[in-house]
C-alpha cells in the first residue's frame, strides 16, 4: 500500500474519476508549484473502484466552478492543522463564463469579441451546456 504523509495546512482534492486529475493537475499549474504536491492515480476506492487524489500542502485558489465542470464528483478538503475544517462537494455550475466556448460561427461571440462566452446548465445528467446567445450546446468537458 502506498502512504504519502498527512499535510498539516493545505488542500485535498479528492474523488476525482480514475484518470482526470492529469486535467486537474495542468490546469492548477501544479507541476510548477512552489509548494510540496503529492499526485496519486488509480488509488483503490471502496465507492468508485479507482479515483486519483491530488494533495497541496499548502492554501491555493481554485475557481470550484471550472474544477466542478472538470468533475462534478469530487470532494475538496480544506485542512487546518492536520485537521479537515471544510469539506466541499462540487457540482456541475449552473452558470459559466469565458470557460466554454461557443463554436457556432453565426453566434455573437464569434464577432464580437468584447462578447462574454457565458453557458447555462442543460442537462445535468448528460453535463451538457447551452450557449445564452445563439442556443448552441457544448458539453461539460469542453472547457478551455
Amino acid at each position: 500500500m502506498l502512504n504519502i504523509a498527512r499535510i498539516k495546512n493545505g488542500i485535498v482534492i479528492d474523488h476525482i474519476k480514475a484518470g482526470q486529475g492529469i486535467r486537474i493537475f495542468n490546469w492548477l499549474g501544479l507541476g510548477k508549484s512552489p509548494h510540496n504536491v503529492a499526485f496519486v492515480v488509480n488509488a483503490s476506492s471502496e465507492r468508485m473502484g479507482r479515483k486519483d487524489i491530488i494533495k497541496i500542502d499548502n492554501t491555493i485558489e481554485i475557481n470550484f466552478n471550472i474544477l466542478g465542470l472538470i468533475d462534478p464528483n469530487i470532494t475538496v478538503n480544506i485542512i487546518e492543522n492536520g485537521t479537515i475544517t471544510r469539506k466541499i462537494k462540487l457540482s456541475l455550475p449552473t452558470r459559466v463564463e469565458n470557460v466554454l466556448i461557443c463554436k457556432n460561427p453565426r453566434c455573437v461571440t464569434s464577432t464580437e469579441t468584447y462578447a462574454p462566452h457565458v453557458f447555462h446548465l442543460e442537462n445535468p445528467e448528460t453535463g451538457t451546456y447551452r450557449c445564452e446567445y445563439c442556443d448552441e450546446l457544448r458539453d461539460a468537458g469542453d472547457f478551455r
